[in-house]
């Protein structure tokens, strides 16, 4: 099997992602596993498409640090055919490029839209990841699993919705991931809430949520594979964010920590509730951020933490999810005209 894992810039790759434990996991199971920047595509004159890519070319490797080490050396990087792919994997942020390379923002769903045309397997769905380019996205899903929310741009409008959840509430930009621009308010610490906004809206639409008092004690991360919860020898890929710091965003770019999570009765009626969305749209692997009885996001692109969970459980789960893209490329071949987003959550 041949993937392409496609990232932000290669060369920013961190060996701790979980793109690259996928991408290792791929070659201890036999497998070519190349990267691709979101900047490498070619659509050329003729109709086909290209990528630059790279791959190391060892056969085992007994670190992250030495595999990415060795993908990022540029006389590794080859011009490919992306037809030769059997998967190509969309594992690029564009929240991370929204500054720094605007025009990256949907080049990775594009292309891959354009990939998935070619009979390629891409996951995930890029038509469905186009329409989740924001945390609009989110509102798609039954309420009862969603925190009350307002998206707005008028002050007066946001500030009396922030009174009517009782002066607390979250404020983060409809754009974004990671924690970027996250803010908890609380009336009665007397915040200048005004120029939160403004700094919020500066950039598009300000998202304001309910605060959930559980919040204090993180969230849990819960990994979801075609629609059901990933969990391999009875362990289940999740694991609890927390911060030990004033700083409510429990997410580890932001200095959260992690450990073990309790996957509740709770937290799996959630997943049974999202996952006839999350098969509709294609979403084979995603990221839910759970607090309380609640979801915070559906973290859709390049959802993050294998290795967390993998460290906590001592279970390869990078192996599972390369083992199920194997599974779907075999379908694949019986079933040549089966629809991208059918086969992606098959």
């Amino acid at each position: 099997m041949k993937i392409a894992f496609v990232v932000n810039d290669v060369n920013t790759e961190d060996p701790r992602y979980t793109t690259n434990r996928l991408a290792m996991a791929a070659k201890s199971m036999g497998h070519e596993a190349w990267f691709v920047g979101v900047g490498d595509f070619s659509y050329e004159p003729d109709g086909s498409l290209s990528a630059k890519a790279r791959m190391g070319h060892a056969k085992n490797y007994r670190s992250l640090e030495r595999h990415l080490d060795d993908v990022k050396k540029p006389d590794v990087e080859q011009l490919i055919g992306l037809e030769e792919f059997d998967v190509v994997m969309l594992r690029n942020d564009p929240a991370d490029d929204a500054e720094s390379a605007p025009w990256a923002n949907n080049a990775g769903v594009a292309f891959g839209q354009l990939i998935a045309s070619c009979g390629v397997l891409v996951v995930n769905d890029p038509t469905s990841l186009a329409n989740a380019l924001s945390k609009a996205y989110f509102q798609h899903f039954p309420e009862i699993v969603r925190p009350r929310t307002l998206i707005s741009r008028d002050q007066a409008l946001i500030s009396s919705f922030i009174d009517d959840l009782g002066g607390k509430a979250v404020l983060k930009p409809l754009q974004g991931s990671g924690g970027s621009g996250v803010f908890l308010i609380d009336r009665k610490e007397g915040p200048n809430l005004n120029q939160i906004i403004e700094a919020i809206s500066r950039d598009g639409y300000v998202v304001a949520q309910e605060y959930l008092p559980e919040a204090k004690n993180g969230d849990i991360r819960l990994f979801v594979m075609n629609g059901e919860p990933l969990q391999h020898e009875g362990k289940y890929a999740a694991f609890r964010r927390m911060n030990k710091t004033n700083d409510m965003r429990s997410n580890m770019s932001a200095g959260g920590e992690v450990a073990k999570a309790t996957v509740t009765d709770t937290m799996l009626e959630m997943v049974e509730i999202v996952r006839p969305k999350l098969v509709s749209d294609g979403m084979f692997l995603v990221g839910l951020d759970i607090v309380g009885d609640k979801l915070m996001e559906i973290n859709v692109f390049s959802p993050g933490g294998i290795g967390s969970a993998q460290a906590l459980y001592d279970v390869n789960f990078a192996h599972v999810i390369i083992g199920e893209l194997e599974r779907k490329v075999r379908i694949r071949k019986y079933y040549s005209h089966i629809d991208n987003s059918r086969l992606a959550t098959s």
